[in-house]
């Protein structure tokens, strides 16, 4: 039971007031919500007590671990100097102005603006209506039309569901709107057949060359992709892909944007996803990592191309939020920054524990319970499969993922299933006796799934 809010029956309020994002209702209120009370490091503790290493750093967000102090200090002092005020009107503060430089010093040289928003999908209908905007104003009204990809995510709001590829989201709410077009994803494990990775890649990146023959190029504004398909269970594309991604969109005169939610800040042992497989993009969204989920923000990063439109043709650009650069928000993120940059998380990522990562994630592709095991950085996905050797999948995945999940959980370690693909992204900060826990552990989940489903 929580010191601060001490009392017993937690869940079942929850349970009389609060609707849960992604989640079957009656489901949840029948099986009682866990209440996480405090987190540390790569560890949070229940009201129970219990301990779990936190394999999927909150969702896929808190890069820098439970507990750091110096964001709640930096936090404590803007929040007494000025809690909030807005940057419409031509006002800002001084931490969403230097967060401003901060963020795009990093994101390369093509960026140097940001337009800041509360969240992913904010950022996501944010760069949305800046393409169509931008487009219009250089005399091309009609490149309205957004290439997607299926099985991307790029949030939850109407404009974020639309993009992404999730056919169950689509089903609720009369999703896709208008004017946004959905191509392959490249998952050579589940769709690959024959071919070998580097043909596949290449097969599936030239979809987007045909969609555009087939709508007109003069009708396309952009191609949204994520660097690593996250929420579709950590699929890394073949090492062709994302070459001939860059390539088709500058020939096709097409935007290119990089959904860097999830994998930037360090996810990938670089600064951006896009900095990783050497691609130029004109809109890269952020969220998560930028303030390692400490408070809420988000920002679309703005390339020169699309800024010096917006600034010098444009005139008013009629979007915000009341809370686009929230002082106290920039200040979490600001010391979020300072402590990545400082203590060389970034970097160790990219040197050290991402290679320690994937030497034992990559291990666990020996259980015969395994087809594929995959990671890049700190982000892991592994593929459960009926028959590893001709790699087939289960005929109903969803149960089979949730039941490797359950035995995770059960014995201290915080995974996500999405179907039958387990996925792993832990704080960055995590050590090399950790990363061996959360093997241990998946290897106990495995086990005991596999026993379970041949019983």
């Amino acid at each position: 039971m929580s010191d601060t809010y001490p009392l017993p029956n937690l869940a079942a309020i929850d349970a009389a007031h609060h609707l849960h994002p992604f989640s079957d209702m009656k489901k949840l209120n029948a099986e009682g919500t866990r209440i996480i009370q405090r987190g540390e490091g790569v560890h949070i503790f229940d009201s129970h007590g219990k301990k779990y290493l936190d394999g999927f750093a909150g969702l896929w967000c808190v890069n820098i671990g439970y507990g750091r102090k110096e964001i709640a200090d930096a936090v404590a002092r803007q929040i007494n100097e000025l809690p909030y005020y807005n940057t419409f009107f031509g006002t800002t503060s001084p931490p969403t102005t230097l967060l401003a430089q901060k963020v795009t010093s990093k994101a390369g040289p093509r960026f140097n603006h940001i337009f800041f928003t509360g969240s992913g999908s904010e950022a996501n209908d944010t760069w949305f209506r800046m393409a169509r905007v931008y487009w219009a104003a250089v005399g091309k009204p009609q490149k309205k039309t957004v290439i997607a990809r299926r099985n991307g995510y790029h949030g939850s709001t109407v404009a974020g569901a639309s993009l992404g590829g999730m056919k169950y989201m689509h089903e609720q709410g009369d999703l896709p709107i208008s004017g946004i077009v959905h191509i392959g994803q490249p998952y050579w494990y589940g769709e690959g057949g024959d071919l070998s990775p580097a043909e596949f890649g290449l097969k599936v990146a030239r979809e987007l060359d045909a969609k555009i023959d087939e709508l007109g190029e003069e009708n396309v504004a952009a191609f949204v992709a994520e660097p690593v398909q996250g929420a579709a269970g950590v699929i890394i594309p073949p090492e062709t892909y994302w070459p001939e991604i860059d390539r088709i969109c500058k020939a096709r005169n097409i935007l290119l944007v990089t959904d860097e939610v999830i994998c930037g800040f360090g996810r990938l042992g670089e600064w951006f996803g896009h900095q990783y497989f050497g691609v130029e993009p004109d809109f890269a969204p952020v969220a998560k990592g930028l303030s390692s989920g400490y408070l809420p923000i988000g920002g679309v990063l703005v390339s020169d191309r699309i800024a010096d439109v917006l600034i010098n043709e444009v005139g008013d650009f009629n979007h915000g939020f009341t809370y686009s650069g929230h002082p106290v928000c920039a200040a979490a993120a600001l010391e979020n920054l300072r402590i990545l940059e400082e203590e060389k998380v970034v970097e160790r990522v990219r040197d050290d524990i991402g290679p320690y990562f994937a030497k034992k994630w990559g291990a666990l592709a020996e259980h015969d319970f395994v087809g594929e095991a995959q990671s890049i950085g700190l982000m892991g996905g592994l593929q459960l499969a009926s028959d590893k050797k001709t790699r087939t999948r289960f005929e109903k995945p969803d149960p089979i993922g949730a039941l490797v999940r359950n035995h995770a959980l059960a014995n201290g370690l915080v995974l996500r299933a999405t179907g039958d693909r387990m996925l792993a992204s832990p704080p960055l900060v995590i050590s090399h006796e950790e990363v061996d826990e959360m093997a241990r552990i998946a290897k106990i989940a495995l086990n005991a799934a596999w026993k379970e489903l041949r019983a």
